[in-house]
């Protein structure tokens, strides 16, 4: 049976189309996911992440312990900054895709998607078992509410005394929000400006009435999330990333750190990778006609052979044209592809990702 975040009854009574997903049940849209999608372009939306996973890593090697247990360096992270992260399996394929913020020195807060929480905890839980660390999932007491958009800084700005200027990209700090305690993170997924806000799952309601009250606030599910990330280009893990995916492919080599003076989970599998072209490379294509691309969807040549896959694909309610993203063959030529739409091979442009980037 599916889970039901903290802010479950708020989306019920919002009518919100709801679905099961990575074991919760979550609004996929509330009126129009594209009406959504363009409130968060141009003036801002509200989000229920509370599936997210928070899992804290504590103690005198606690950062060390993250050194060996992710492919960054969190041990040079500073208090009050965050950083996005991977955590691999020894051949070098991606469990997740996490960002880590430092809280204190000691304290770190692992982020990790819903459906990889368990696998996270273990993983971390089995790699600090040679630290002085202690790893604590602490995810059914949290809930985790983004606000996103151009006029987000100026929304929450009216339920804080936080100083949201000063509070850089990939930062956080704590703060009082609607009258609740709250750690304020700026990180965002949806290639807008934005804010996390970590509460306690007793106090999540209560944030989400305050900020829907604000008139350039919309509440947004689950497809414009998803069609604002794939616009600005963000990996989705099961789509862009899995465990037969590594870091190189999916074009994100520089979240590893060989360099690194710890040694480190998959770091030889992945030293291998770094002196070897990978075999196929991430691209971003934009179809010339009306048909989306959609997930599993081959990638053909100009002969009609076929040369990739669609990892994601929709239409871009910003661009008005079908986007997607897909693993093609580092071989293969980028003029003259397409995609095999239900047999029909629907011609597409190889663009460089981001599709959109906010001016």
């Amino acid at each position: 049976m599916s889970r039901k975040t903290p802010l479950y009854e708020v989306h019920a009574g919002l009518d919100a189309t709801l679905v099961d997903f990575a074991g919760y049940r979550m609004p996929l849209r509330y009126k129009s996911e594209t009406a959504e999608h363009r409130a968060v372009r141009t003036a801002a939306g509200l989000f229920d992440l509370s599936h997210m996973g928070e899992i804290f890593v504590t103690g005198p090697e606690a950062g060390a312990a993250l050194d060996y247990a992710l492919v960054g360096e969190l041990s040079t992270l500073a208090v009050g900054r965050a950083r996005y992260t991977m955590i691999c399996a020894p051949d070098g394929g991606v469990l997740d895709d996490l960002i880590v913020y430092r809280l204190a020195a000691e304290t770190f807060l692992v982020v990790a998607n819903a459906a990889n929480t368990d696998t996270v905890r273990a993983e971390l839980t089995e790699r600090a078992a040679g630290f002085e660390a202690a790893v604590d999932d602490r995810s059914a007491s949290y809930a985790l509410v983004a606000l996103q958009g151009p006029r987000s800084q100026a929304v929450l700005s009216g339920h804080t005394a936080a100083p949201l200027a000063d509070l850089r990209y990939y930062a956080v700090m704590a703060g009082e929000v609607g009258g609740v305690d709250a750690l304020i993170a700026r990180t965002g997924y949806t290639g807008e400006d934005g804010f996390e806000l970590f509460v306690s799952s007793a106090d999540a309601e209560a944030l989400w009435r305050a900020l829907a009250d604000a008139d350039d606030v919309v509440p947004a599910g689950l497809s414009a999330r998803d069609t604002l990330r794939l616009e600005a280009g963000m990996p989705l893990y099961g789509n862009e990333l899995t465990a037969e995916t590594t870091p190189y492919e999916a074009g994100l080599g520089r979240v590893v750190k060989l360099g690194k003076k710890a040694d480190f989970v998959g770091r030889s599998a992945l030293a291998a990778q770094a002196e070897t072209p990978p075999g196929r490379r991430l691209v971003g294509l934009v179809a010339r006609g009306r048909r989306a691309p959609r997930k599993g969807y081959p990638v053909v040549g100009s002969d009609g052979t076929p040369c990739g896959v669609v990892t994601s694909g929709a239409p871009s309610p910003t661009l008005g044209r079908p986007i997607a993203m897909a693993y093609v063959d580092s071989g293969a030529a980028d003029s003259g592809l397409a995609v095999d739409v239900r047999g029909r091979h629907e011609p597409v442009d190889v663009v460089p990702l981001p599709f959109y980037k906010r001016s």
